[in-house]
């Protein structure tokens, strides 16, 4: 066994949440093993067995609601409401794969000729290695577990550095639940060892959730092999705010979509472009609901804001906010106008007017409590600007008119595309990014699908 270990740190206390021991090299095989002969008996398994379980595993998930909620916060500062919110959202994503599993897996009939037999079959991969992000540790983590144990995978999770007890809380639940031994197993690992694991021969498909950077690397690491590997590398994510807006709901959604979970999500909204007509307006009614927010203990019941959790995430944001203003971008709520904390790692909500189009707040990923907003003339140069950039998340437009809303969606490089809500995700729905944010899809009929392997079924059956 390795005899090194992970300190995990409280961004709020700085304070030593746990230490944990780190699997060693030596054990990447033992680990692959037991997935591999857990994943050999599932596969054989009915759909009603595996939802069963899920199911099953749904139950115990449950009964831990408030530890996981704790974990969470703890690990990365997220408040507490919001983290409770988390782990009931983790079981709605869970209740809908659940709930299409039988119709997305089963055997697909291509048409009758005489004599023949013919259809499509969607088998298991084998075993799925899911690196998950800390920022949303148990929804991105469901994405990918209880789908492919639905679609008759093992799973290995090797959670960020960040949260790794929210890798532990899927598999002990999924034990707790009559999971088989090494059906769901979590690790602690390094950037080594989980490299030895992507290029493990034992390993059949790959998920990552992170940035582009270590999407390159574990592109790398998979490129001897055949295998798929997934990636969601994260988000830029523009809001269309029109002059027909809901102007009231439009700000209350757009404010929400930028500083929820301190900023720290993917599908964030980091670039607010607003039609000019009531751009000044905008831009003081989006202020002064930012002015609302209270930083400090994730845990107290009247946190909106916790601190961020990375340490250096303050700096790089103070650093992407004075490019802006330098550059002629007007800062119109500033650190200055919140109560700071006496300790943990915080950046106050900041709120950047007239940012150029080429400053680093518009063209950088932020994953933090800062915004840009732009006024645009027109639908054309919304659209200009909303294209203008290296990810494709998602997308929102503000406005009472569906018409316009299909016709810009419809020329928009993005995953999802929103009309009147943003920063959210239908499970009914493919999670999917364009340029830099990744390949593949998680969630949906289209999730599971992508935890399969194909084969077709050619029989000749008359006599011959």
């Amino acid at each position: 066994m390795s005899t090194s270990s992970l300190q995990v740190i409280n961004p709020f206390s700085e304070a030593a949440v746990c230490t944990l021991p780190m699997l060693g090299a030596g054990d990447v095989d033992r680990v692959v093993e037991r997935a591999r002969a857990a994943y050999h008996d599932w596969r054989n398994t009915d759909i009603a067995a595996r939802k069963k379980l899920c199911t099953a595993w749904m139950h115990a998930f449950e009964a831990r609601l408030e530890q996981s909620a704790e974990e969470v916060t703890r690990q990365m500062g997220k408040p507490i409401g919001q983290a409770r919110g988390e782990v009931k959202g983790t079981l709605d994503r869970a209740r809908h794969m659940i709930a299409i599993a039988e119709e997305t897996l089963q055997d697909e009939a291509v048409g009758e000729i005489e004599g023949f037999t013919r259809y499509i079959r969607h088998e298991p991969k084998g075993v799925v290695l899911d690196i998950a992000a800390w920022n949303y540790p148990l929804f991105i983590a469901v994405n990918v577990v209880v789908p492919a144990v639905l679609a008759g995978n093992a799973v290995i999770i090797k959670h960020s550095s960040k949260t790794p007890q929210c890798g532990k809380a899927f598999s002990e639940t999924f034990a707790l639940a009559g999971a088989p031994e090494g059906l769901v197993q979590d690790i602690v690992a390094d950037h080594a060892v989980t490299e030895a694991l992507v290029r493990h021969a034992g390993v059949n498909h790959v998920s990552f959730t992170g940035s582009v950077r270590g999407g390159h690397e574990i592109v790398r690491s998979a490129a001897d092999r055949f295998i798929d590997v997934g990636l969601e590398l994260g988000g830029k994510d523009p809001a269309y705010v029109c002059e027909d807006a809901p102007f009231d709901f439009a700000v209350d959604g757009c404010v929400d979509g930028a500083f929820y979970n301190a900023g720290q999500s993917c599908c964030a909204v980091e670039r607010i472009y607003v039609d000019h007509t009531i751009y000044d307006n905008f831009v003081e009614a989006f202020a002064a609901k930012t002015r609302e927010y209270k930083l400090g203990d994730p845990m107290a019941a009247d946190t909106t804001l916790g601190p961020l959790a990375s340490k250096s995430a303050p700096e790089f944001l103070s650093a992407q906010i004075a490019d802006a203003v330098k550059n002629g971008g007007k800062l119109v709520v500033s650190a200055e106008e919140f109560e700071m904390p006496d300790r943990g790692w915080f950046r106050a909500p900041a709120v950047v007017a007239d940012a150029p189009q080429d400053c680093r707040l518009v063209q950088e990923e932020s994953f933090g409590p800062v915004i840009a907003i732009l006024p645009v003339h027109g639908d054309k140069e919304a659209i200009r600007n909303m294209n203008d950039s290296p990810y494709g998340l998602s997308a929102s437009i503000w406005t009472q008119d569906v018409e316009r809303a299909i016709r810009i969606g419809e020329q928009i490089e993005t995953g999802t595309f929103f009309m009147n809500r943003c920063d959210v995700l239908d499970p009914a729905l493919p999670w999917t990014g364009v340029k830099d944010t990744g390949r593949g899809a998680s969630l949906s009929r289209y999730g599971l699908l992508q935890l399969t392997q194909l084969k077709s079924m050619h029989l000749r059956t008359h006599k011959v």
